[in-house]
């Protein structure tokens, strides 16, 4: 098998193809005392603070599970337009449209788990007085029964 180098030899790097400098939009050129040029380059560097917080996976599970009267799926919305701002950029946005998702978020497992609470109780209440009317049924038939003689005579 014939190998082929393609008119370079293998030890020898490969030729570095120079480009025109193209000076930055934010150079600003200033001059020293000897009149020579001076050039500077003013980087600004914006500090980030904390990540912005969607809520996403919260919004999910309240939309899935615990959904109370849609807000659980509004809450689900505002994160996604959360994301998307953040992707974009706009971190105001994101913060502003994270902080409304995490409202309706804490508002939908509050008002789910105090109805969960209250189903529950009423439930309990509920088989407590169908107990108490079929006791008394027990014993009105029983009366019935022994024709109002308490010894069955």
């Amino acid at each position: 098998m014939e190998n082929n180098h393609y008119g370079r030899e293998l030890n020898v790097p490969p030729p570095y193809v120079s480009r025109p400098y193209e000076p930055l939009k934010e150079e600003v050129e200033f001059r020293d005392c000897a009149g020579q040029s001076i050039q500077s380059t003013v980087v600004t560097i914006m500090a980030e603070g904390p990540p912005v917080r969607d809520h996403i996976i919260w919004s999910f599970f309240n939309t899935m599970f615990l959904n109370f009267c849609c807000l659980g799926f509004l809450a689900f919305v505002f994160s996604v337009k959360s994301r998307d701002r953040k992707l974009l950029g706009d971190r105001n946005a994101a913060l502003s449209y994270g902080s409304t998702a995490r409202s309706l978020n804490i508002a939908t497992t509050v008002l789910s788990i105090l109805t969960f609470i209250i189903g529950i109780i009423i439930f309990i209440f509920t088989i407590q007085q169908v107990q108490m009317m079929m006791s008394e049924e027990f014993k009105q038939m029983q009366m019935n029964n022994n024709g109002g003689n308490m010894y069955g005579k």
